[in-house]
């Protein structure tokens, strides 16, 4: 007998999903700026609270946040 086969069938629908993510994920990118550069204060802002979340005593946690003051310090004189 004869199969009529009707709609995409299963191999167009996969591709018309990996489609369907791929435009999600550019758009995505567009309205949030993913894979953008990050300004002095936001990289600043990332590095003080990757510090606050990985440093458990005050030397440490001290260390980490001078690093973040000279890391942003250096980005404000590359960017003048």
């Amino acid at each position: 007998m004869h199969k009529l086969q009707r709609g995409l069938g299963l191999l167009g629908l996969l591709i018309v999903i990996a489609v369907a993510v791929a435009l999600g994920w550019y758009a995505y990118k567009a309205l949030t700026g993913a894979g953008e550069p990050e300004s002095c204060g936001e990289a600043f802002n990332h590095c003080m609270k990757t510090c606050r979340r990985t440093t458990t005593e005050a030397p440490a946690a001290q260390a980490c946040q001078e690093a973040c003051q000279r890391d942003l310090a250096q980005c404000e004189r590359k960017g003048r």
